[in-house]
């Protein structure tokens, strides 16, 4: 039978349990969450009863990557390669070409490269294309090079010592005068791009890379380097036994022969040229070409003085004057190898319609047979190697000196004193005779002439004197050399009087002058150079003064 007391007790912990089940009942909703709902588009309320509920709009696909050309266009020479790299491609890669005549292409599909082929000058387009059917138009433009660029050379010259600036000078003459330029494109090269520094003794050796670049319109430009190894060969001086003149016809009005004579061994010779291209005639050269006439090679020295072209001739004369001076002192030079039976062109003279051009050439032979020179006009259009259609000579309506002369220089010395009238010297006041059937050099241009004077002071007190220049013949410039200093004159009238050097003679003692002139193209001489007293003039080279 039932215990009465037990049936409050078993009644209240049945009831503890069942409320401690549901106390973890809540405690475990509480922290599991509840499943998120599954996400139900709204339905599209449609305009009929009935109406199907349209499907969900699809996620845009990405937008595949742009074929990648670096590059972005092509520029092949005509006959040369480009190679273009291709990236951002998706299975083997195809090319077309628009049109095939003006270029080659070539995918290799190992190394994703574009190699295009020049074929002939134009502008086409090359489409690439991958497996994705995504293409990348290319343009290309072929064209031929401007020219060609010499990557060495060699230079023998002579100079005692040659200067920097000749030095320079003639290695970019060199680089240029190699360089192989198409028709209608200009090679470019300057000094002003080269560091060299410092003369070049006799017997010493150096290199000098000169920046040399080619353009013309419608080219590609050609930009290189050549390098000349230049020589100063120890040379003796060069002492000429005659003077060539070409100053006839001094107005080109067509194109042939100038000048023409033999270049013996024997006797060295100087040469002079001055002619003018009017305005309304063709763009012009002149040329100097010497042609060996024995099979056994030849070595030719010779000094250049060029002047022009350009407009003023008095102006182009006075620069062909002092460059040459300038050499000729210091036997600056050129030496020309030139092959048996075979020509090469010593000077090639660019002269525009309405421009002179002068030069002074001291040349000589110094090893093989007899050498043949011929001076020629020829159209600026016109290939300097060609050969001559004819050999006579040109004729004008005025009689101007061509020919071959016996006395290229006057040396002359003399002794003044102060207390004595003054001292004059002419300069080109004797006209020579010609060997040839022609003028007389009246003027005596292309004659050097040299003078030694001592100016002697008896007087027991210093004396000032000065050296003037008096031209004679006309208005005149003037280039002197005294005590090896360079001097130069712009052009002053006829009787007019100008100091161009001034000394003080000690007491008792003497001073030794030394003048180195020559009368100069375009000029009007003769001129005479005068010893006096210093009269209180306007100094050389100060305000007033046209000598600098």
């Amino acid at each position: 039978m039932p215990d009465r007391r037990t049936g409050p007790v078993l009644a209240a912990a049945f009831a503890a349990i069942l409320a401690a089940s549901a106390l973890g009942a809540r405690t475990l909703a509480q922290e599991t969450p509840s499943p998120a709902p599954s996400a139900t588009p709204s339905p599209q309320v449609s305009g009929a009863p009935g109406s199907p509920t349209p499907s969900p709009t699809p996620s845009p696909s990405p937008t595949p990557p742009p074929i990648l050309v670096v590059p972005q266009a092509g520029a092949v020479p005509v006959g040369e390669h480009q190679v273009l790299q291709i990236s951002s491609v998706l299975g083997d890669v195809t090319v077309k070409v628009a049109d095939p005549a003006v270029v080659d292409a070539v995918v290799d599909q190992g190394t994703r490269t574009l190699t295009l082929t020049g074929k002939a000058p134009g502008a086409t387009v090359v489409t690439v294309g991958d497996a994705r059917g995504l293409t990348r138009d290319v343009p290309v433009r072929v064209a031929f090079l401007a020219g060609t660029i010499a990557p060495s050379a060699v230079l023998r010259l002579t100079g005692d010592p040659a200067s920097a600036d000749y030095v320079k000078m003639q290695a970019v003459a060199l680089a240029k005068r190699l360089a192989q330029a198409r028709p209608g494109a200009q090679v470019v090269a300057t000094v002003d791009q080269l560091t060299y520094a410092g003369a070049l003794a006799q017997d010493d050796v150096v290199t000098i890379d000169v920046p040399v670049l080619i353009q013309g319109v419608g080219f590609f430009e050609a930009d290189g380097t050549t390098r000349v190894r230049v020589e100063n060969v120890a040379a003796p001086r060069i002492a000429p036994a005659t003077l060539m003149v070409s100053d006839y016809p001094e107005r080109l009005e067509s194109d042939g022969v100038l000048f023409t004579a033999d270049l013996a061994r024997e006797t060295p010779s100087r040469f002079l040229y001055f002619h003018f291209n009017p305005a309304g005639q063709p763009d012009r050269r002149i040329v100097l070409r010497a042609e060996n006439t024995s099979p056994e090679p030849a070595v030719v020295q010779f000094i250049s003085g060029d002047g022009g072209p350009g407009a003023n001739e008095m102006e182009v004369g006075h620069d062909a004057t002092k460059r040459f001076l300038v050499r000729v002192v210091q036997n600056e030079g050129s030496l020309i190898a030139i092959p048996g039976n075979a020509a090469v062109n010593l000077v090639e003279d660019a002269v525009p319609a309405g421009a002179v051009v002068a030069n002074l050439l001291q040349l000589r032979v110094l090893s093989g047979g007899g050498v043949h020179l011929t001076l020629f006009a020829q159209d600026a259009t016109s290939d300097p190697g060609e050969s001559l259609a004819s050999t006579e000579l040109l004729e004008g309506a005025y009689k101007h000196a061509r020919g071959i002369y016996d006395i290229p220089e006057f040396h002359d010395a003399r002794a003044w004193s102060v207390s004595d009238p003054y001292l004059e010297l002419s300069v080109g006041q004797i006209p020579l005779p010609n060997r040839l059937k022609g003028e007389a050099l009246s003027g005596d241009y292309g004659v050097l002439q040299s003078f030694v004077v001592n100016v002697m002071n008896p007087y027991a007190t210093p004396q000032s004197i000065a050296i003037y220049e008096n031209p004679r013949g006309g208005r005149a410039t003037g280039t002197y050399l005294i005590d090896g200093v360079l001097i130069q004159s712009h052009q002053v009238p006829a009787y007019s009087r100008y100091k161009i050097r001034q000394y003080v003679v000690p007491a008792k003692g003497f001073v030794r002058v030394t003048i180195v002139t020559m009368p100069e193209g375009g000029s009007f001489y003769p001129l005479k150079l005068i010893f006096a007293p210093d009269d209180g003039s306007v100094a050389p080279g100060a305000p007033g003064s046209p000598v600098y």
